[in-house]
């Protein structure tokens, strides 16, 4: 019986599932059993001894002579097979080599569809007025923070008798649970007898000091291989930060923090100063802009200082954050004069950066521009994940304009939204996000995302990692991670797209490692 009509209200059935498996029969003509064998089961290990399917409770037997199955606990499974399905899911849908699920199907599992997450229950539902926005495609998740001492990123299928798979993957984490079911406590919250076992998993992982979160490796980039540390280029010597950006005159505009800038150095130390680079490698050289409009001084905290810069056209864009939270300038005149918005960010985007993508956004993927931050308010404190904005690129300096990353809709595509409180995360590694800078390298057509790691004072030691991606969205996967880097990686570090050859593989590190603006090149191995 239907009883609501579709996409109007959530209710928790097996009937859902059932009609699916029905449907599958009817497409593949297939009993179900084989189809899952040979589509899933098998390549990732799982035998006819580790499951066991039910006769069906509801309908016949056979469908148009066919075995008929049910999805909705229509089988059981040992604590290994149910293992090996958390390690799938994981692993983004991957195994040996082998993608078994796409990426987009484990992305609707792991947060609820923007699309669901507030509907209304349907009368007489038992698992709370909370349920849709922790429920995804089957597996109930912690997207909302429900589970206060888990990360957000959890996510488990919930079966009969407590049966449980959870994967946490910002811990690298899959738990495989059967047994007897918990005892409830009346009235208590749908999620309130997890906290007991998933609390003290997840803490014990966080709190302990050489667990890293593993992001897996990217499948088309094998490596970096960087060029002796004696060889990098030094300039600048007192200053840091360096977001950069190429610009229409061929030039490198960025912008130095805490320092003088370059050689003949301006008079005053300043927490926040303009540049540009001219030359190519190694015959760079660096002047200082003359800027009285975005000049600031102040030591650390106490000072106005540059995040992320961007051309467009010709336009200067400039995120200047220690402001609480970030603010957006802009200069028509290369950086000389410049305007700042009535508005800031005041919740999230403490250390806002922008998508660069070649020479004045020549090489932009469409009409937007995307801006990235670690999901934190100061740029000063890391995060657990990091989120995403976009506006249109003839609207950049109107707030209203900025819609936020919601999460991946049931179509694979991106869904966005103008309510920055229902952001979602577009890679999460806790306690470790921090500052960065992400370009697009348009030769290999991936999305290259450089992150500063831990460190007592990163620019003289300290962790660093390189992600890549197809989308600025994601999936995330790891080129280069070093825990610590065999120099300081510096407050901050990009990959400007001036500097990358045409067949994409040669890259030039910008860094602030030794208080510099430091050079150093890498050539990427492709798979």
């Amino acid at each position: 019986k239907l009883l609501f009509p579709p996409g109007s209200a959530w209710f928790y059935s097996d009937a859902g599932p059932n009609w699916l498996a029905e449907c599958l029969t009817y497409v593949y003509r297939r009993d179900l059993n084989e189809v899952m064998f040979e589509r899933v089961f098998t390549p990732i290990g799982i035998t006819a001894k580790d499951i066991r399917w039910r006769k069906h409770a509801y309908r016949p037997e056979l469908i148009d002579g066919i075995k008929r199955r049910e999805f909705g606990s229509g089988f059981s499974g040992n604590a290994q097979a149910m293992a090996r399905i958390g390690l799938l899911y994981l692993r983004d849908g991957w195994w040996q080599g082998e993608a078994i699920l796409p990426h987009s199907f484990i992305e609707q599992a792991r947060q609820p569809g923007p699309e669901l997450s507030g509907l209304p229950m349907h009368e007489g539902d038992p698992h709370g007025t909370g349920a849709p926005a922790h429920y995804g495609l089957m597996w109930w998740n912690n997207a909302d923070g429900t589970l206060a001492q888990v990360p957000r990123d959890a996510y488990w299928s919930w079966g009969l008798f407590d049966s449980l798979i959870v994967v946490i993957p910002s811990l690298d984490i899959v738990v495989a649970r059967a047994g007897k079911s918990w005892a409830r406590e009346a009235n208590a919250d749908h999620y309130a007898v997890l906290k007991p076992f998933l609390e003290p998993i997840a803490q014990a992982m966080i709190h302990e000091p050489q667990q890293g979160h593993v992001i897996p490796p990217s499948p088309v980039i094998q490596g970096i291989a960087w060029a002796p540390k004696e060889t990098i280029i030094r300039e600048a010597k007192g200053s840091d930060n360096w977001p950069l950006t190429w610009g229409d005159d061929d030039a490198l505009y960025l912008a130095y923090g805490d320092g003088n800038g370059f050689k003949p150095f301006v008079p005053h130390k300043l927490s926040m100063g303009l540049a540009k680079v001219t030359g190519a490698l190694p015959d760079i050289h660096g002047v200082n802009l003359d800027s009285p409009s975005a000049e600031a001084l102040g030591d650390g905290k106490k000072g106005r200082k540059a995040s992320g810069i961007l051309m467009v056209e010709g336009v200067l864009y400039l995120w200047v954050r220690n402001v609480g939270n970030s603010q957006l300038g802009w200069s028509a005149d290369h950086g000389a004069a410049w305007t700042w918005t009535n508005w800031k960010f005041s919740e999230s985007f403490g250390c806002p950066a922008f998508v660069n993508y070649g020479k004045n956004y020549a090489d932009a993927r469409d009409d937007f521009i995307y801006v990235h931050s670690h999901d934190a308010n100061s740029a000063y404190d890391r995060g657990d994940r990091m989120v995403l904005a976009r506006v249109p690129k003839a609207k950049v300096r109107e707030r209203a304009a900025y819609e936020f990353y919601q999460g991946v809709q049931a179509n694979g595509q991106p869904q966005w939204g103008h309510d920055i409180g229902a952001r979602a995360g577009i890679f999460t590694n806790p306690g470790n996000c921090y500052r960065s800078q992400m370009t697009y390298n348009a030769t290999l057509k991936r999305y290259l995302w450089c992150q500063i790691g831990r460190g007592h004072d990163t620019r003289f030691a300290g962790g660093f990692a390189i992600y890549d991606a197809p989308e600025p969205w994601g999936p995330w996967t790891t080129v280069f991670t070093a825990e610590p880097w065999d120099v300081g990686p510096g407050e901050s570090c990009s990959l400007p797209t001036k500097w990358m050859s045409a067949d994409g593989k040669t890259l030039h590190l910008v860094f602030s490692g030794d208080d510099c603006f430091s050079v150093r090149r890498g050539v990427l191995t492709l798979k």
